[in-house]
C-alpha cells in the first residue's frame, strides 16, 4: 500500500510542477483536466502523511520497547504502540477505499428527470411528491436546482419534469435515485378507499461540460414557441421557449421556464449536452456493471428501485433490501440515511473487486 501512496505522491508534485507552467494556462481543457486531477488527490495525499507519520510512530514504540529498560518507559509504548496500531490499520480499511478508482462523474452537477409512470393521475401526483422530496432533500445540502421543463399533470404533480441540481458533489449522491419508484397508497381520485399501486420513473445523469461533448451549431435546429403554465401573460405571448433538435440523432430538449429566450438556449443547451452523452455514459455503466453488481441503474428505466407504502409508513430500497418506517420524514427530504446505505454497499462492492 505504501508503494502505491508513494506513487500517487510523486503524481500529485508533478501535477502541481504542470500547473504551475504558465504554457498551461493557454490550453484551458487540460488546465481545468489538471485541476480536476489535482483537486481529487489531495484527500489522498493528506491520508498518505497522516498514515506515514503512524507508521514511524510505530517503529519508534517498538524500539523503545527492544533498548529501554525503565519499566514505566516501556509500560507507556506499549499503550501507544497498541494505540498507534489501532489507528494504522482502521486508516488502512479508509485508503483501501480511496485507492479504489471513483466515478470520474460523481463531483458533477446533476440532470433529474422524473416523469409519471404507471397509474394515470395518480403517477403525476407521485412524481410531484417526489419532486418535492429532492427538493427539500437538495435545500438541506444547500444546493440550487433549476427546472428546465415540466408539463404539469391533469389532477396535479407533473406528467414530467426536468430539473438541474448544482452544489458539490450533487452526482455522487443523487445518481442511486435513477430507476422506477413505485407508490401504494389511496390515491385522492378513489372513493372505495383502496390502495393502488402506480409509478414514476427517474433518471438521474451527470451534466455534461462543454469539454465532454463535442456539440456542433451546425447540428442543432432551433425553434421558439410561446411558453405555457404559470407566469403572467409575457409567458405566454412572447416567444421566449426554446425547443432544440439535435438533428443527427433525433434528440429534442425543450425548456419555458425562464422568460428570457437566451436564458431557456442556455439552459437546452446544458440537457441537449447531457442527452448526448448519456448515450456515451450508459455504456460506461454497463461495461461496469458486467464487472461487479452496481447500485446505479443504466439505461434500461425499468429497474424498480423502491417502493414507497403509505398504510404502513414504509419504504423498502430493493437493491439493497434497506427498509425504514418513517415515510413523513423521507417523503420530507429526509433519504441522506438510505444515500449512505446505497454508498456503502456500492462500497463494498468496488473493494471487493479491486482485492478479487
Amino acid at each position: 500500500m505504501l508503494d502505491k501512496l508513494e506513487a500517487i505522491n510523486v503524481r500529485f508534485q508533478e501535477l502541481e510542477q504542470e500547473m504551475n507552467n504558465p504554457d498551461i494556462m493557454s490550453d484551458m481543457k487540460r488546465y481545468v483536466k489538471l485541476n480536476k486531477d489535482y483537486k481529487d488527490l489531495q484527500p489522498v495525499i493528506a491520508a498518505y502523511k497522516e498514515y506515514k507519520d503512524v507508521l514511524g510512530n510505530i517503529a519508534n514504540c517498538k524500539e523503545i520497547l527492544n533498548t529501554e529498560k525503565d519499566e514505566e518507559f516501556r509500560e507507556m509504548a506499549k499503550l501507544e504502540l497498541a494505540e498507534f496500531t489501532s489507528k494504522r490499520d482502521s486508516m488502512e480499511e479508509e485508503i483501501r477505499l480511496m485507492l479504489i478508482p471513483a466515478d470520474p462523474q460523481d463531483g458533477k452537477n446533476a440532470v433529474v428527470e422524473i416523469r409519471g409512470g404507471t397509474g394515470g393521475d395518480e403517477a403525476s401526483i407521485f412524481a410531484g411528491d417526489l419532486f418535492r422530496m429532492y427538493t427539500h432533500y437538495c435545500e438541506k445540502r444547500n444546493w440550487k436546482i433549476e427546472i428546465v421543463d415540466y408539463t404539469e399533470g391533469t389532477a396535479g404533480g407533473y406528467k414530467e419534469i426536468v430539473f438541474n441540481v448544482m452544489g458539490e458533489n450533487v452526482y455522487g449522491q443523487l445518481k442511486y435515485e435513477s430507476g422506477v419508484h413505485r407508490v401504494q397508497r389511496v390515491p385522492q381520485t378513489e372513493t372505495q378507499g383502496r390502495v393502488h399501486t402506480s409509478a414514476a420513473s427517474v433518471v438521474v445523469l451527470p451534466e455534461a461540460e462543454e469539454f465532454d461533448v463535442e456539440l456542433k451549431q451546425s447540428d442543432i435546429r432551433k425553434d421558439t414557441f410561446c411558453s405555457s403554465g404559470p407566469g403572467g401573460q409575457s409567458v405566454n405571448t412572447t416567444y421566449s421557449a426554446i425547443r432544440l433538435t439535435h438533428i443527427p440523432t433525433g434528440i429534442v430538449v425543450s425548456c419555458q421556464d425562464q422568460k428570457s429566450q437566451i436564458k431557456n438556449l442556455e439552459k437546452a443547451m446544458v440537457v441537449l449536452r447531457t442527452r448526448l452523452f448519456e448515450r456515451e455514459y450508459n455504456k460506461y455503466l454497463e461495461e461496469m456493471s458486467s464487472k461487479r453488481k452496481t447500485m446505479v441503474s443504466t439505461g434500461d428505466r425499468s429497474a424498480k428501485v423502491r417502493t414507497y407504502n403509505y398504510p404502513q409508513s414504509r419504504v423498502t430500497d430493493h437493491r439493497i433490501g434497506y427498509t425504514m418506517y418513517n415515510l413523513s420524514a423521507y417523503m420530507d427530504g429526509d433519504i441522506q440515511d438510505l444515500i449512505d446505505a446505497l454508498q456503502l454497499a456500492e462500497n463494498a462492492e468496488r473493494l471487493k473487486e479491486a482485492v478479487g
